[in-house]
């Protein structure tokens, strides 16, 4: 049986590659009987989807009166620490 250490690496990582089909299917598994690890998956993606629509934001809003340097520094920021994940 999967532990929460062992599930909580695979959902971060699927956020960066696709799973083997015996890692999506532990992880499945271990999902439907662990509370906790299914609602950290929620979590990790609702920031995802929330960096996604701050980058979207930044780089489209013409009323954000940063300069195109600071906006470039934000948006390779947030890049980077999604790839960190």
């Amino acid at each position: 049986m999967m532990t929460c250490k062992q599930a909580s690496k695979l959902i971060s990582q699927s956020l960066d590659r696709p799973l083997s089909w015996s890692e999506l299917m532990r992880l499945k598994l271990h999902l439907m009987i662990c509370n906790a690890c299914s609602r950290f998956k929620k979590q990790l993606n609702l920031l995802r989807v929330a960096l996604h629509n701050i980058r979207t934001n930044i780089e489209n809003d013409s009323a954000i009166t940063l300069p195109l340097a600071a906006k470039a520094r934000i948006i390779d920021q947030i890049e980077a620490d999604q790839q960190s994940q």
